[in-house]
């Protein structure tokens, strides 16, 4: 089986980054290599620059 990679986040309620606003969670993917999903975090990260309270992380699915 192929790794897959995930981009995920949304906007949170404080900079502890502790809790999602319900609503605005975000999951993109699966990408078949890291760089491409690290082509979409880039994108969602710096899409609203303003948002100090927005984060999105790339995942790696484990493998079974």
């Amino acid at each position: 089986m192929a790794q897959r990679y995930w981009v995920i986040g949304g906007e949170y309620r404080d900079c502890q980054f502790d809790e999602v606003v319900p609503g605005t969670e975000e999951i993109s993917g699966p990408f078949p290599d890291a760089m491409r999903a690290r082509t979409e975090w880039q994108r969602l990260t710096f899409r609203d620059r303003c948002a100090a309270t927005t984060r999105y992380v790339s995942a790696q699915e484990a493998r079974v």
